[in-house]
């Protein structure tokens, strides 16, 4: 006698694998927001000696510098650490939110990297407006980095930008420590919890490669003439896998890999953003020719 199943038993499977895909890619878009973004949950404090519009440029540092944040991040919240201390070397200092989604200026870096590449175009305008310099620097953290490639390479930005310092950095996008290339393998199956991620972080889903944003970023190389770019990685992120995803090996590209200039160092990718090692390579980068002396101070907050 042929046994009989209920239309159910046979669908469930699909049902429970339908289920646990939805899981893991909410799951991988949730990580990425919360590990990359999480100096956002330090709440918005006023700049200390930085967002100064009266600001005028030194003949020692005569670009002012902007800041981009990373996933998650915002204005204020990622550079309470860097921006302060680079304003304190003499810098005209200046930070914005872009990619707003839901939670306004709150919570940036979730819509589309090509539409915040377009933001930050903007605002560098309006730094060179109120400073009268005719470039800028761009310091980027982690998603600020793939912001600021973009911006450069496709949104007309290498007319306006002498150096480009990026730590944490990211232009190949991220395994996720493997979180990230299950949840790209299970996209396919799930267009409607795929579409929702998208309305919510755009960028979570650019940054799962393969796909056509970073393939735009990277086609006939990733940088352009004219400006210096200086690249900060750690072997102990977490969040940018592997961490060479942050590389270029292009003319006018240095790469620094964070423990070959200091072995005690063992921040990740969260920790660059409050690391003083991190903040005296930036300075370095920015200003070659009278570069402040590098001093390796251990620095014990890996794996983050």
């Amino acid at each position: 006698m042929k046994t009989l199943r209920a239309p159910h038993a046979r669908t469930g499977w699909r049902a429970r694998l339908a289920g646990l895909g939805a899981a893991l890619l909410t799951t991988a878009a949730a990580t990425t927001l919360v590990t990359a973004g999480a100096p956002a949950a330090v709440a918005a404090a006023p700049t200390s000696g930085w967002n100064d519009w009266g600001c005028r440029p030194s003949a020692a540092h005569p670009e002012p510098v902007v800041l981009l944040h990373g996933l998650g991040g915002q204005a204020v919240s990622n550079w309470f650490y860097h921006g302060t201390a680079l304003a304190a070397a003499g810098y005209c200092v200046f930070s914005t939110t872009y990619g707003q989604g839901a939670f306004g200026d709150l919570v940036g870096g979730l819509g589309s990297m090509r539409t915040s590449a377009r933001q930050v175009d903007a605002f560098v305008d309006r730094v060179r407006t109120a400073t009268g310099a005719a470039e800028v620097d761009l310091v980027g953290h982690s998603e600020g980095t793939t912001v600021a490639a973009y911006y450069l390479k496709l949104e007309g930005g290498a007319a306006k930008v002498k150096d480009f310092v990026g730590f944490g950095s990211n232009y190949r996008g991220t395994s996720l420590s493997g979180l990230g290339t299950l949840a790209k393998a299970v996209m396919p199956l799930l267009p409607d919890v795929t579409a929702f991620v998208r309305s919510q972080c755009a960028s979570c889903l650019e940054f799962l490669a393969p796909n056509d944003f970073l393939d735009d970023l990277a086609r006939g190389g990733f940088t352009v003439p004219g400006v210096a770019y200086t690249n900060i990685m750690s072997r102990y992120d977490t969040v940018v896998t592997p961490y060479s995803s942050g590389r270029i090996d292009e003319p006018g590209v240095t790469n620094i890999v964070l423990q070959d200039r200091c072995g005690l160092d063992l921040s990740g990718h969260l920790a660059m953003a409050v690391d003083p090692n991190v903040n005296l390579l930036i300075q370095r980068a920015l200003d070659p020719q009278s570069p402040p002396p590098f001093k390796c101070r251990p620095a014990l907050l890996a794996p983050f």
